[in-house]
């Protein structure tokens, strides 16, 4: 009786083995097809031989679109650490001051908060224009990085706060009864408790400002300025498509944010089983 069951478990694990690795190669083809189309000559590409690898490895490819992606890539790496962080630091504020220090209509100040995450950036853009113009931002990196900054602040917020409210209320208590103000209490306790709010909360804010395109078109009109998804549409060309270079530049553009999820990876599956992504 035993032996059977174990038999069935063991089959049971098999077919579910099975089932997944089909999914990760499903989920890998397309970025199998990416890294050797980048590798092909322009003149072996085709729709038919896409699956083959290249008869010779160009390398040159990725060379020459990484030199393209330079100086935009300079762009975001100064934007986008500075929006998610900024955002982040002031989601975080908000979200300790509504799960700690609740007052009268904290609820519809929260709501109001959340209702930012439902408005698209086109419903905006032309206000957002006018007012960056006024304050002398527009066209410039730093009036690109308060606009993901104010953008990022629902999100955020709703992060921190749910983050914060699994953090005992005792802990607050106590620091009240020493005499702790509002800031002794973050600053003192729940800032370094933090870190895997933060790491979500980053790595969510810097994937989704890297691989925004619409503000960065929008708001710095100017070449020189625009993030690296401005050039890396550029790359595509007006006539004809070189699909060699769009790949390996789009592969190129993919590892800043794969390289924060290998590095906070941990914390950011900490910081979800914390309840920080929880209604």
């Amino acid at each position: 009786m035993e032996k059977d069951g174990l038999r069935k478990k063991n089959k049971n694990n098999v077919v579910t083995y099975l089932i997944l690795g089909l999914l990760v190669v499903v989920f890998l083809i397309p970025i199998y097809v990416l890294v050797i189309t980048g590798f092909k000559s322009f003149e072996e590409f085709s729709l038919s031989t896409m699956w083959l690898p290249p008869k010779t490895w160009h390398f040159e490819n990725y060379i020459e679109s990484f030199k393209t992606l330079l100086p935009n890539a300079k762009n975001s790496f100064i934007m986008v650490p500075s929006a998610a962080i900024l955002s982040s630091l002031i989601g975080s504020f908000n979200g300790y001051i509504l799960s700690k220090w609740k007052f009268k209509g904290s609820n519809y100040v929260f709501a109001a908060i959340l209702l930012g995450m439902f408005i698209p950036y086109q419903a905006i853009l032309i206000p957002l224009v006018q007012f960056l113009k006024s304050i002398g931002l527009y066209s410039s990196l730093p009036g690109l990085i308060l606009a993901h900054t104010v953008y990022g602040i629902p999100i955020t917020s709703l992060i921190f706060r749910n983050y914060y409210a699994e953090i005992p209320n005792e802990l607050v208590e106590v620091t009240k009864i020493d005499g702790g103000g509002i800031f002794d209490i973050y600053f003192r306790i729940l800032l370094p408790l933090s870190l895997p709010g933060f790491a979500v909360a980053t790595i969510w804010q810097f994937t989704s400002i890297w691989n925004d395109f619409l503000f960065g078109v929008i708001i710095t009109p100017n070449p020189k300025l625009q993030p690296i998804t401005v050039a890396l549409r550029n790359i595509a060309g007006s006539l004809v498509v070189e699909w060699n270079m769009q790949m390996s530049a789009a592969l190129i553009s993919t590892i800043p944010t794969l390289t924060l999820y290998l590095l906070l990876g941990r914390y950011f599956i900490r910081g979800l089983l914390a309840g920080s992504l929880k209604g």
